[in-house]
């Protein structure tokens, strides 16, 4: 099948110019030619012409049949990832530091997988067979499984990756330091106010007997082994992770996490942001005296003293600046905050009302106070009805319902003369909760910070929240199956390294103005696909331009569309590099 040009000439001496598509076959031990398609006036087509082979060059070559590409893949995500290492200096990084053939390449493979299908190492193989992922000479890594037995992955292919975990995690230090210094001249980074906070993860199985502990599971998991995760956060970036003993408390994390800052980063003072579980006296202690500010939460409930505090704000609060959630800007609540006298001599206490936080309280415990009363009403049934008499079956009854729901902060019990059973909404600690709903508190002792601008500060610490949601929620940094200490600080590193680039791109997308979020980004990205056509004598390769959405996302970070990268001398098969 081939193209060529037909020349007709016109009565006034102008020839045109027609592209036809033959197609050439022997028949009787002769070549004869058929017209396969008419393309249109040479000159008409000129500017189009490219494209319109690129189209119909597939299907020509096999005459009228339809055709299928042979491989059809997203690509969006690994494109941005390969986007994002060059500009933040991360293959150059990795090349130095590791001269392991593609360890660059697979650690921005394992990052891009934590970005669009979060998956474990032995899953990866199928993630590459529905993804389209290249190395930066464009070749693509391709999974080896073993053909006897059960299909599994092939060790040796698997291995590289394990490597690979094992090569990062034996310079994650010296990542994040060179990571913190780029971002600091690319974005102006200045760390003058640190957000602090921390997550757990949990394990299927034992996990690595160094790490792993029992403790306070903020996964809702007791019953398994975790580790906990702290991530400090400036300006936005996340610029270093520990994983701790998952049975440490909250407070004992923080000196850890200030002598670091100081050694590896080289800041001078800052302001610690924290949240309430890190507020003891002797972390605060150990903050101020590394030469540092603090700015953390206060514990609402168990402390008379809070309620002392609420009850002073007296008079016209000083209203502060509105919030950019979705909710805020439909909404517009508002919210304000008073100065009261703290407990010890420079300590200062801002007590915050938030209509929106009151709102959702309020409605948080008008349900919970509505499904205790329900099973109240249930057992006052079976005590009416005799089914239960003695006061001490009446009273676990009541104790298991009261333990639900945070049923004891809102309703109180008795028995009645008559012996009938008899609850009520609790005088005391009922008319608390109405009292701290909406309410937060905040304790410092900088003398020249500004109450509305410490509550803006405190507020911050929300995207250290919001990250873990990404670590834990959207790159499924949980459950992990290693269990080896070191792989399982590995696996978390990957996680943390995805979560770098997701806040890399959002910061991106806020300074053009594009009113998508990164997970949303990342979505539209995976409208970007690779095609691939056998053509006969060759493949033939494309990248679809992807959504309205995609390109604008592509615009963000400085290109107009996905291409593939310039194939090098080196040759991948199934993962493997050869020379």
């Amino acid at each position: 099948m081939y193209a060529r040009v037909q020349k007709i000439k016109r009565p006034n001496g102008h020839v045109d110019e027609y592209v036809q598509i033959l197609e050439s076959y022997r028949e009787g031990g002769k070549v004869h030619q058929k017209l396969i398609a008419n393309l249109g006036n040479k000159q008409v087509l000129k500017n189009q012409l490219g494209s319109l082979l690129k189209i119909l060059k597939p299907s020509l070559l096999r005459g009228s049949e339809s055709v299928e590409p042979e491989v059809s893949a997203p690509y969006g995500v690994v494109f941005l990832v390969h986007h994002l290492f060059s500009d933040l200096g991360l293959f150059d990084l990795f090349d130095e530091l590791s001269r392991s053939a593609g360890f660059a390449d697979r650690v921005a493979l394992l990052v891009a997988n934590r970005l669009c299908s979060p998956c474990s190492e032995h899953a990866l193989a199928g993630w590459l067979e529905s993804s389209y992922v290249v190395d930066r000479r464009g070749e693509r890594f391709l999974p080896v499984w073993k053909s006897r037995g059960r299909v599994k992955v092939d060790l040796v292919w698997l291995n590289q990756f394990y490597r690979t975990l094992d090569i990062l995690i034996a310079h994650k230090e010296r990542i994040e330091k060179e990571m913190y210094l780029r971002l600091r001249d690319l974005f102006h980074l200045k760390v003058e106010v640190v957000f602090y906070d921390l997550t757990s993860t949990y394990f299927e199985g034992e996990g690595p007997s160094e790490i792993a502990r029992y403790g306070y599971s903020r996964d809702g998991r007791p019953r398994n082994r975790q580790v906990l995760v702290g991530v400090v956060m400036a300006n936005g970036f996340p610029i270093a992770h520990q994983v701790l003993e998952g049975n440490l408390r909250d407070d004992k994390t923080v000196e850890g996490v200030i002598e670091d800052l100081g050694k590896r980063f080289e800041v001078g003072r800052i302001i610690f942001v924290g949240d309430r579980g890190m507020v003891t006296q002797e972390s605060v202690g150990f903050v101020q005296g590394q030469g540092h500010g603090y700015l953390v939460g206060l514990v609402r409930r168990r402390r008379e003293q809070i309620i002392r505090y609420i009850e002073s704000a007296q008079g016209p609060g000083r209203e502060c600046a509105v919030g950019i959630t979705v909710g805020e800007r439909a909404s517009l609540p508002k919210t304000w905050v008073w100065e009261v006298k703290g407990e010890g001599e420079g300590v200062r206490v801002f007590v915050v009302h938030s209509q929106e936080r009151e709102a959702y309280e309020r409605a948080m415990r008008e349900r919970s106070m509505g499904r205790v009363r329900e099973e109240l009403e249930a057992l006052k049934e079976q005590v009416a009805k005799g089914k239960l008499k003695s006061r001490e079956k009446i009273g676990f009854h009541v104790a298991k319902i009261l333990s639900r729901n945070h049923g004891h902060r809102y309703f109180d019990w008795r028995i009645s003369k008559q012996g009938g059973f008899e609850y009520f909404e609790h005088p005391v600690r009922l008319e608390r909760e109405k009292k701290i709903e909406g309410k937060y508190l905040i304790q410092t002792e900088e003398k020249e910070l500004d109450a509305v601008e410490a509550v803006k500060q405190y507020k911050e610490l929300s995207e250290v929240e919001r990250g873990f949601r990404s670590l834990k929620d959207v790159l499924e940094m949980r459950p992990i199956y290693h269990q080896k200490e070191s792989r399982v600080r590995a696996h978390i590193f990957v996680a943390a390294l995805s979560f770098l680039l997701e806040r890399v791109l959002e910061k991106k997308l806020k300074a053009a103005g594009v009113s998508l979020s990164a997970r949303e980004a990342l979505q539209a990205l995976n409208t970007v696909s690779v095609v691939e056509f056998d053509v006969g004598v060759q493949k033939k390769t494309g990248v679809t331009p992807g959504s309205q959405r995609a390109r604008q996302v592509l615009g963000v970070v400085g290109v107009s569309r996905a291409a593939l990268p310039k194939p090098g001398q080196s040759v991948r098969r199934a993962g493997v590099v050869t020379h």
